[in-house]
């Protein structure tokens, strides 16, 4: 055991008597059997990682966590979260990597907004230990001292496709976690009155969360399969199965089943549903405000319109303005620091079991970072709401590496994903309330100069409605466009209407879900002629979405100004018109689609 052991000898209530351990291991013994049972009737699975924890899981259902087994989802059960997927696992994980993150957003929830007794256990694979996202949960657990959280790794040599490079060196991982900050022990993780011993000094423990590195041999029980290579996710062969229950069922001992201990019920009761905008927007037509900023003042209002909304940042709360909501609700504000997809699964984590409305706020770029983090937030249905700023060329100076011209792209392909864009204060404020109160996943993006506000306060705003803001019966064209591009349209339509060109301008709002019908009926007022101009690449963006909704309508062209090739530093007016989003190219744009 680790320099962190505490001294205190276990309680004699808490010491499980003889038989109750030969429980603990016929169970062990009888998840083995399951899970072989399973994966053969299935043609697939991994019932050799299966066999690896079977004590260790054992051991945390039937003796140290506490639940109510008739209720999964009660808010003042004990956590529990590993790479596959069952009634008490709180989200989809997938191919490893994102569980201890959430299982930190978890327990930051218990500890620090629920205030409650329950605790959070997340298994972990060793080959799991290997993806970057694990040690940045890692050092977000320690520096938030999640004493409430514990986590196992499952350490049985063996990987997907070999063994790993440190195989049963056990003291390399107990080195790391304890480098990390971490109360860490070592135990066999086939010896379950070890097992009950540490996970009970692991709740002894204050101000430091608990790593169990668990020694565990792949295949465990199994003849020839125990330890050895080539068995990663393959059923035991049907002609075999049968011989291997058979021979683990001769070491079952006991019939007894054993009953969870029931939770402490302080979990609060809450309510984060119908968030309603306690006044209209504060501002007037014609200010000039970044979206970016507004989203932040936004952030700010909702936090004082529901006590569990909650904000998490990665380091860019200075630029993104997400320090006006740490200003007004220091106790709600998660500071991520520079690891996205930690602050993802972080955030995945505080809304499971609907305990939190989570708002992330990054660098629109940098959120690239966590697509498989965001993608696995989708499959487990989970609710959360991302913010991504300083997005297109319009970034300006901060250069190409800060500009996200694919993110539409990247959560357009998200099934189910809400997205924002709004092109002033008032539109941003809607936006972030809009998505307080929609499920799933909702992203919105956000810009960084300041533009002119162009609705009034009681503008009001619905998902999938775009605006039609300039119209005459006189239109040639429809133009579309949001955020910064729907002001270069719009000083487009001024200049072309001095020289009596009437065109239609529409704000999309929404990219998805895309107001389809509006698109169409203004297209066909205006000759079937659509342009539409963004600030992102053309793969992906408005122009496809535009392109898709009126693609069983004859007689409509669409004409797509976009971002073509690698941007460079610049500034914000200049780069638009270098990149032919301004309104100049607009204006030409418009003219040779008449003239054709």
């Amino acid at each position: 055991m680790a320099d962190a052991e505490v001294s205190v000898a276990m309680a004699s209530e808490d010491k499980p008597d003889e038989e109750t351990l030969q429980v603990l291991r016929d169970l062990a013994n009888r998840l083995r059997i399951h899970s072989i049972r399973a994966t053969c009737a299935s043609s697939s699975g991994h019932p050799t990682s299966c066999s690896s924890a079977a004590e260790i899981m054992s051991v945390l259902f039937f003796h140290i966590m506490k639940y109510k087994q008739e209720d999964p989802e009660n808010p003042n059960n004990d956590r529990f979260i590993l790479c596959k997927r069952l009634a008490f696992v709180g989200m989809a994980i997938g191919w490893f990597g994102p569980g201890l993150g959430a299982a930190c957003g978890m327990a930051y929830t218990g500890k620090y907004f629920d205030n409650a007794s329950y605790r959070v256990f997340c298994l972990l694979g060793d080959g799991e230990s290997w993806e970057g996202s694990v040690w940045e949960a890692l050092a977000f657990g320690s520096h938030y001292n999640l004493d409430n959280l514990m986590a196992i790794f499952d350490v049985n040599r063996l990987g997907h496709s070999g063994v790993l490079p440190i195989e049963h060196c056990i003291d390399i991982y107990q080195k790391r976690c304890e480098a990390f900050g971490w109360n860490t022990y070592v135990v066999d993780g086939r010896d379950v009155e070890a097992l009950c011993e540490v996970f009970w000094q692991a709740t002894q423990v204050k101000n430091k969360p608990t790593a169990i590195i668990a020694k565990t041999f792949k295949g465990r029980g199994t003849p020839s399969v125990e330890d050895a290579e080539n068995w990663h996710g393959k059923p035991m062969p049907t002609e075999r199965a049968d011989a291997i229950i058979k021979l683990i069922e001769s070491q079952i001992e006991t019939n007894r089943q054993l009953e969870p201990k029931a939770p402490i019920e302080d979990c609060p009761e809450i309510n984060i549903t119908d968030i309603e905008m306690t006044s209209l927007p504060d501002y007037k037509v014609g200010d000039l405000v970044a979206t970016r900023k507004a989203c932040g003042l936004a952030l700010a209002k909702l936090g004082h319109a529901n006590d569990r909304v909650i904000v998490l940042d990665g380091d860019t709360k200075n630029s993104t303005f997400s320090e006006i909501f740490k200003k007004e609700h220091p106790e709600r504000f998660i500071e991520c620091f520079i690891a996205e997809q930690n602050m993802v699964n972080v955030a995945l984590g505080c809304t499971i079991r609907g305990r939190t409305i989570a708002f992330v706020s990054t660098f629109a770029a940098f959120l690239t970072r966590a697509f498989d983090q965001i993608r696995m937030g989708t499959i487990s249905q989970t609710n959360i709401n991302l913010i991504g700023s300083h997005c297109g060329v319009s970034v300006g100076e901060d250069g190409p590496s800060q500009m996200a011209l694919e993110d539409l792209a990247m959560f357009r392909a998200i099934p189910n994903c809400t997205i924002f864009y709004p092109s002033d204060a008032v539109s941003t404020e809607h936006a972030v309330f809009l998505a307080a109160n929609t499920k799933g996943i909702c992203y919105i993006r956000t810009s960084r100069p300041e533009t002119d506000v162009i609705y009034t306060p009681q503008e009001i705003f619905e998902i999938g409605q775009a605006k039609v803001i300039r119209q005459s019966v006189n239109d040639k064209v429809t133009v579309i466009g949001a955020g910064v591009t729907l002001h270069e349209i719009l000083a487009a339509a001024d200049d072309l209407s001095k020289q009596d060109i009437s065109i239609r301008v529409i704000d999309l709002f929404t990219i998805k879900p895309l107001d389809a019908d509006t698109i169409i009926a203004n297209a066909k007022c205006t000759g079937g002629r659509i342009i539409t101009v963004e600030d992102h690449h053309p793969e992906g963006g408005i122009r496809e979405a535009v392109c898709a909704s009126v693609s069983m309508e004859p007689d409509i062209l669409v004409h797509g100004l976009t971002v073509q090739g690698v941007p460079r530093s610049g500034k914000s007016n200049e780069l638009l018109d270098m990149f032919g989003i301004s309104a100049r190219h607009i204006i030409v744009a418009v003219k040779c689609m008449l003239t054709n």
